[in-house]
């Protein structure tokens, strides 16, 4: 079980922004997910682009938006959770040259919590949350070889009928 990195910003059980197959309704939802959650909420990542992976996607920091989940891990298994997610995303610390993803913090908008009449150009409420961004091997390849996703939604990027083929 992973443990949270020491050095890291104070964290107070976050929860947790995912925008591929943890998505409700694909493959890793129920597999890592079900009876793990308090609670999902759409939500969307600023200041972010998606970019098509093998099978699923990547997020990267940049000049867009990706639409997610916001999850809340249940009472009690928190540290569970957070182990099974650095495990399915390859996280093995941070900067660490294994890794596939990168955990890190940000906010993340939840549309349709503004209060009535906010103001034009300023965006929805946010909360921070854990967010596993490409590692930085992983986007310098990206960034020169890889197909963005225009909209920042991977479901709506699959082939209608089932799942991707890597």
């Amino acid at each position: 079980m992973s443990t949270l990195d020491p050095g890291s910003p104070p964290t107070d059980e976050l929860p947790f922004f995912v925008y591929g197959t943890l998505l409700p309704g694909e493959p890793n939802h129920d597999l890592f997910l079900r009876g793990r959650t308090s609670g999902e909420r759409a939500a969307v990542l600023p200041r972010a682009l998606l970019y098509d992976g093998p099978g699923y996607p990547y997020a990267i920091d940049g000049h867009g938006r990706v639409h997610g989940t916001l999850l809340t891990a249940a009472p009690g298994v928190y540290g569970e959770l957070l182990g099974l997610l650095d495990h399915l995303e390859e996280y093995l610390g941070p900067g660490h040259p294994r890794n596939l993803y990168e955990r890190v913090v940000r906010e993340v908008e939840l549309p349709g919590e503004g209060p009535p009449g906010t103001r034009e150009g300023q965006g929805p409420p946010g909360t921070r949350a854990w967010v596993y961004l490409a590692a930085a091997a992983v986007t310098r390849s990206l960034r020169t070889s890889g197909s963005v996703i225009a909209e920042g939604r991977w479901v709506t990027g699959r082939p209608p009928g089932g799942p991707r083929t890597p």
